[in-house]
């Protein structure tokens, strides 16, 4: 298959995928979509953000227009490791098509949404020329996999300083399930995590008179912090959830008993809780567990991660749920469901939503998407532009 018989989105996505990009390397990639804006008329700035104990990561913050509305898309070009490359049968960085599949590293998540909407923006600016009324902007990290401290959330930092201000936001991760378009992302829940540490003392199991076992207690602690449901759900989000992840003594003997014990925990929750109120029913939960003599409990939680939003219906949820339907023949439902992304940086600017493709093969093996798929994306990316800038 040639490049000339290529759709444009299939032909960025092949292009991309051809540049390896693990994350924090993606300065290949910002060089090929830097030169394709810049042909298209924007204006590209490559801002890198560091900070003591991490690499240095470029970003990339390209805009056309100076009016508003001002809409942006947001996606990273960084991709995990492709693991074990003699397990794929094409080569992971190759773009390889076979029977209407474009293979490769981050076909999926996420440089196959990134394509689409470079696709899109291209087609929308040929039909309604630069001085289209408003703003349209990229917001591209090559921090989305890695510890996402030098990416999405600093360059909206160096945005705000600058005087950026948007209307409006859609993140182009894969979120569609079973076929493209059946979900659009209007919310995420928030995620807590923490450690509860029960420390008691040290001591031989043969006289236990001497020693204070912290794991009695630390099994009331996962006892209360699991047995009663924290809540029921709300309109737009299911019930929040805590799951345990790791509970922990470091001890490898029979017949010692242990210092203290760790219980590891997360939380997805939702729009009935804030950070704050949920540490603070968290805490209480673990105050409220009888101690034995010498042995105590405390809470730690742990910084980052974001907390829960809903952006409510309006133009941008509008748009493209509209876009959607046009495209596919039905609407898409709108959920708050699975984890997080990059709107939990930018919720608290504008509007925010996430759309893309469906997430089946990302982060796997052989990972790839149907070519039709891609097209359909770059469609529904192009209808969604048309009606939110009233062309």
């Amino acid at each position: 298959m040639t490049a000339a018989s290529l759709a444009p989105a299939v032909s960025l996505a092949r292009d991309l995928l051809r540049l390896p990009s693990v994350t924090p390397e993606v300065g290949a990639t910002f060089d090929f979509v830097a030169a394709v804006l810049t042909r298209a008329g924007f204006a590209v700035e490559r801002p890198v953000f560091a900070e003591p104990g991490t690499v240095p990561v470029e970003n990339l913050f390209a805009r056309i227009g100076t009016g508003a509305p001002h809409i942006a898309f947001s996606g990273h070009l960084d991709v995990v490791p492709p693991g074990d490359v003699g397990a794929w049968h094409h080569d992971p960085f190759s773009g390889a098509i076979e029977d209407g599949l474009l293979y490769g590293r981050g076909a999926v998540d996420m440089k196959g949404g990134v394509a689409a909407f470079l696709a899109a923006a291209l087609a929308f600016l040929e039909r309604q020329g630069a001085d289209f009324r408003g703003s349209l902007s990229f917001l591209l990290s090559g921090d989305e996999e890695g510890p996402a401290v030098n990416g999405t959330r600093k360059l909206l930092d160096w945005c705000v300083a600058r005087g950026e201000r948007f209307d409006a936001a859609v993140v182009g991760e894969p979120t569609c399930v079973e076929s493209l378009g059946d979900v659009v992302k209007i919310g995420r829940r928030g995620s807590l995590s923490g450690t509860v540490t029960v420390t008691g003392r040290q001591g031989h199991v043969a006289y236990p008179e001497r020693a204070a076992n912290p794991l009695a207690t630390a099994a009331a602690v996962a006892t209360a912090l699991t047995g009663a449901p924290i809540d029921a759900g709300t309109a737009h989000f299911a019930a929040s959830n805590l799951e345990l992840v790791s509970i922990d003594t470091g001890n490898p003997s029979w017949n010692v008993i242990p210092a203290a014990a760790r219980l590891r925990f997360n939380i997805r929750y939702n729009d009935l809780w804030s950070r704050g109120s949920l540490s603070a029913e968290i805490a209480r939960r673990v105050a409220a567990v009888p101690t034995a003599a010498g042995v105590s409990a405390a809470v730690a939680f742990e910084t980052g991660y974001g907390d829960v939003f809903l952006t409510q219906p309006g133009p941008l949820v509008a748009a493209m749920s509209a876009a959607i339907a046009e495209t596919t023949g039905r609407p898409p439902a709108l959920t708050t469901g699975g984890g997080t992304s990059d709107a939990r940086f930018i919720k608290d600017l504008c509007p925010v939503i996430d759309f893309g493709l469906v997430g089946t093969t990302m982060h796997q093996v052989d990972e790839h998407v149907p070519v039709a798929e891609l097209e359909a994306l770059a469609a529904i990316y192009g209808r969604f532009l048309d009606r939110y800038f009233g062309a």
